[in-house]
């Protein structure tokens, strides 16, 4: 398929029925199924830590993975993605769960996957070219941050209850709770940290997660034989039995069918599906869709220029839209294509959305069979777990190179979004990065428009020209932000001219006010006397003149093909 009809066709399964079309065996199914498992084992966790992170119990991590992994991989674009909870989403996921609750967070969800069907019935694919890459280091950096900064209170063990709503008040909570350091849960986070930063350098096939887990496990109980106590994902969340009992951890039950505003609000209450609700939570669900797309979208990218094959944009958007439409119901919340996840699975031989489908089937057999495992693992271990994914996320390699290497404009645009996202909110950053970047972009670019006197350059004016005659090149877009400097430096230089030939072969764009501004200057000239001819036009600036009604007139204003033309009666040798 070419690169045109990727971009605006839209079809369900497109990347399934692609991979099908081409051939698929039993070698394949194989690999998917090897590839499925790797990957299953390592969302396990890191459904649950991201879950916790975002402000609901761990089990809705899973859910998550389970429902919304397997229909986006079936419905989606891209053949070797793979969709759970991200850490991208904390930053505006844990706000929404502190004050609607799961309720809220689903709700939220809902609205957000009708906002991606809108793009992928759009056409909207094409959405993540407009990105600039000082916006998404940007504000990916910045959410690294925010996570970072998330996981102190649990990595210590400081024991705050919540953290307060905005970043510096955040800091300033935990650092008046520096005081109150657990010993024993620090020791199980560095010893979990230190095995995720030393496992990569071993070369092993094995991901290093569930080593670094099994050492914070052993180094928790090993604590608890000194008689200190770590707390577990078992001794933080409880479920009820069907006996009416409680049970620790996470219940090891299929995931529920239930209406979306009936699932638990704020401080365990319910809340009322109403318009105002809706329109409280729309700001929200406009972030989650924006941010969705982009980093599915971005990770489609990447997974293409890994492995050579190309996604179905609009179709992985559809797929990302069907998958947060249909979770919420089951108690997933917001899912999109995860960067680190998507990598493992290619690199453990995925060739197929198969792989995806088949991980989100080793998360629910997780759910199922080891739960009472799970309840085990030490809330200082997750929180390790995503110090490690927060530092993943912000590319600090590729933003050093780029603060190295890149020119100041983007430098200034990199640190505008991360300091947005840090300080206020993610959707702000991302639109003052672009709003910045396009400001920036359309100042470099005006400079680039010129005008120069080629009159007695040779290359374009082989004689001499008749006296009071000057002939001009002009160079770049005429677009709004360059016209009007172009054409008053060029009306002061054609002062007392008998005529002016416009050589234009140079000027790509025309847009409204590089035409208001030609036409200013063809008036000035008209009233000064001078004759103005314009040569060479480019195909988009002749259309555009024709459709002003911008026509020659005799003795005052004509245009030529060419500037040869334009020149052969105004050599006088």
């Amino acid at each position: 398929m070419s690169r045109q009809a990727r971009l605006h066709s839209l079809s369900f399964a497109s990347a399934l029925r692609a991979t099908v079309r081409e051939g698929y065996g039993r070698r394949a199914l194989m690999q998917d199924l090897m590839a499925g498992l790797s990957v299953g084992i390592i969302a396990i966790p890191l459904s649950m830590a991201l879950a916790i992170a975002s402000g609901v119990r761990p089990e809705y991590g899973l859910y998550t993975a389970i429902i919304a992994g397997f229909i986006i991989a079936l419905a989606g674009g891209s053949r070797y993605s793979v969709s759970g909870p991200t850490a991208a989403f904390v930053v505006i996921l844990y706000p929404v769960a502190q004050a609607y609750g799961l309720a809220g967070l689903l709700i939220a969800t809902l609205m957000s996957a009708v906002i991606l069907l809108g793009l992928a019935f759009a056409r909207m694919g094409r959405l993540i070219e407009y990105i600039p890459e000082p916006v998404t280091l940007g504000f990916t950096s910045g959410i690294a941050i925010v996570i970072a900064t998330l996981q102190v209170n649990d990595f210590f063990g400081l024991g705050l209850d919540q953290l307060p709503e905005h970043w510096w008040q955040k800091v300033a909570a935990l650092g008046a709770a520096v005081p109150t350091l657990d010993m024993a849960a620090t020791a199980v986070a560095v010893s979990t940290l230190a095995v995720l930063v030393i496992w990569p350098r071993l070369k092993l096939p094995m991901p290093g997660h569930l080593p670094a887990l099994a050492v914070g496990l052993l180094v928790a109980w090993s604590m608890g034989l000194m008689g200190y106590s770590v707390e577990t994902i078992g001794s933080r969340f409880s479920y009820l039995l069907p006996d009416g009992s409680l049970g620790a951890g996470i219940p090891p039950f299929l995931p529920e069918f239930a209406w979306p505003w009936d699932r638990p609000g704020p401080d365990g209450g319910t809340v009322e599906l109403s318009w105002s609700l809706v329109r409280e939570l729309l700001p929200a669900a406009f972030s989650i869709a924006m941010l969705g797309a982009i980093e599915s979208l971005l990770c489609a990218v990447v997974l293409d220029g890994m492995t050579g094959k190309r996604h179905h944009a609009n179709g992985e958007l559809l797929g990302q839209g069907l998958g947060n439409l249909i979770a919420p119901f089951f108690g997933g919340f917001t899912a999109t294509a995860a960067l680190a996840r998507s990598a493992a699975n290619y690199r453990a031989g995925a060739c197929s959305p198969v792989a995806s489908m088949v991980h989100a089937l080793v998360v629910l057999a997780g759910l199922l069979l080891l739960a009472p495992v799970l309840a085990w693992l030490p809330m200082a271990s997750m929180a390790a777990l995503l110090l490690m994914v927060a530092w993943n996320m912000s590319e600090a390699p590729k933003l050093i190179a780029l603060l190295r290497k890149a020119p100041p404009g983007d430098v200034l645009v990199l640190f505008t979004c991360l300091l947005l996202t840090v300080l206020f909110d993610m959707v702000i950053a991302i639109f003052a990065g672009i709003l910045l970047a396009s400001l920036l972009f359309m100042r470099d670019l005006a400079g680039m428009t010129r005008f120069t006197d080629v009159s007695r350059q040779t290359k374009h004016v082989p004689g001499e020209l008749l006296p009071g005659w000057k002939v001009y090149k002009l160079s770049g877009p005429l677009f709004f932000a360059a016209a009007d400097r172009v054409f008053d430096e060029l009306q002061t230089d054609i002062k007392g001219s008998r005529g002016v030939v416009l050589y234009m072969d140079g000027v790509p764009l025309l847009d409204a006010g590089g035409l208001s501004a030609l036409t200013h200057f063809t008036q000035l000239c008209r009233r000064q006397g001078i004759e103005l001819v314009i040569a060479d036009l480019q195909f988009q600036p002749l259309r555009a003149l024709a459709r002003a009604g911008m026509m020659p007139v005799e003795g005052e204003l004509k245009f030529t093909p060419t500037l040869a033309e334009a020149l052969q009666p105004l050599l006088s040798t």
